[in-house]
Order: structure tokens, then sequence, then C-alpha cells
């Protein structure tokens, strides 16, 4: 396996997201919202059902028109030029049948390489990435044939391998079981401790959210609570939406 060189936070990176909003013809999906994000730090997104979480990652993304700004901050030297940005989404439709291998999922994605024209060096570099979320002996493996939690780490590793700034995850662990809850944050720790990156993680998975997270945002149009999550499950906002919810 090559050397994977671990890039460790430097706490100077932010991401800043400046009076957003999002409107579909009359109505108004998410106004004025406010995130401060730095590099090292897990923020969990929370919200009820239909409170523009995942709209706010597609207007993050670029996919759909927006007002206000986000800006890409190096608070020793100011605005930096570029985001780049990695991604792992709610839901990924793969027929069971598809002859499509791991590694020609991650090539195709990476864009590195025509995936016609494998090579041993380019291969390589794949199971070294993959080898980083555990699943290395999969990359000639089917991608129908995966289950949840294999799925879940190969996307993983395909969101990280070119060190973004912003890691955003779109509810990644619907339908996962415990064990797949438990690995997964595990390794969001381990990105955390290990990448220089902000991850932003939209869940409804609050004891887990609780448990990890380092700073929740309440969403529900705009930003309704923020902060440590002691301090946000504790606020009224959120007793308005959940009901009161006990942690030690």
């Amino acid at each position: 396996m090559a050397f994977r060189k671990i890039i460790k936070p430097c706490g100077f990176h932010c991401i800043k997201i400046n009076n957003l909003g999002v409107a579909f013809g009359e109505q108004t999906i998410l106004e004025d919202v406010n995130l401060h994000i730095h590099c090292g730090s897990l923020t969990a997104i929370i919200g009820r059902n239909g409170a523009g979480k995942s709209t706010l990652v597609r207007a993050i993304l670029g996919e759909i028109n927006h007002t206000g700004n986000i800006e890409f901050r190096n608070t020793e030297n100011g605005v930096m030029s570029s985001l780049k940005i990695g991604y792992v989404p709610q839901i990924v439709n793969i027929e069971k049948t598809t002859p499509l291998s791991v590694y020609d999922l991650f090539e195709s994605y990476t864009g590195n390489v025509p995936i016609v024209f494998k090579t041993r060096s380019e291969y390589e570099h794949v199971r070294d990435a993959l080898s980083e979320f555990d699943v290395a002996d999969l990359i000639d493996q089917s991608v129908g044939t995966l289950s949840g939690g294999q799925l879940q780490r190969v996307l993983l590793a395909m969101a990280v391998h070119d060190n973004p700034n912003l890691l955003l995850l779109d509810e990644p662990v619907s339908g996962i079981d415990k064990n797949g809850m438990d690995d997964f944050y595990n390794k969001m720790k381990y990105l955390r401790a290990n990448r220089d990156m902000a991850i932003t993680i939209i869940s409804h998975d609050l004891d887990y959210v609780y448990q990890y997270a380092d700073n929740v945002v309440l969403v529900d149009k705009t930003v309704l609570a923020s902060g440590s999550p002691k301090k946000v499950f504790s606020s009224d906002e959120f007793k308005n939406i959940f009901g009161e919810v006990r942690y030690e």
C-alpha cells in the first residue's frame, strides 16, 4: 500500500456563508442563512422535514440559484480564491446488475484517466484512497453487490481523495444499522482530527449529533439556533421542534 500523507487541520481555514437565501417562484425556502465553519470541525445541520436542509446543500454545491455569498477564508490572509467541495449524497441508486466495479466508479468520478486505460499506478492510487476507509479489498468488486455500509465508505473515499476544503454529507447514513452508524461517526472523528477540511453533515440522528458534533445548526427556513450541541439542544427553538431531549 502506498503511503498516504495525513494533512493535520491548521485551524486557519473557514467557510463563511453570508445571508444565503433560496426562493422558487413566490415560495421562500431559505432566507438570511449565516454559517461559519472552521476546518477540523464537524458541524451538524438539523431540523424538521421540509426545513430546507437539503436545499442548503444544493445551494452550496451551486446546483440552484441563491442570494447571498459563500466565502472560503484564511484567517491569516483573508479571502482565498477557490473552495473545493467533497460531497456524499443521501441516496445513490445503483442497479444490482451493473457491471461497474468500485475502481471504475472511482475513476469515473475523479476523471484522472479514462477507465478503459487502467494503469498500475492509477490502480494503486485508487487502492490507497480506499484503504483509508478500510475498503481496499473491494476495488474489483461490482458496485451493485456492495452493502449500504460498504458503498458509504467507498463514497467517502471518493469525496475526500482530493483533499476538499469542505466535505458535505446529506444524510449519508440513511438506512444503515447501528454498527454502520458507529463506524461512520468514528470515521468522521478520524477525518476531523487528520484532514484540513470543514465537515458539514445533515442528520436526523440526534443521539450521534450530540455525541460527535462540535457545532450544531438548527434550521427552519433560517438559522433558529447554533452553537455547541448542549446549547442548541437546550434551546427553546429546539424543544419547539423536537420536544424535551435530555443528554448527560
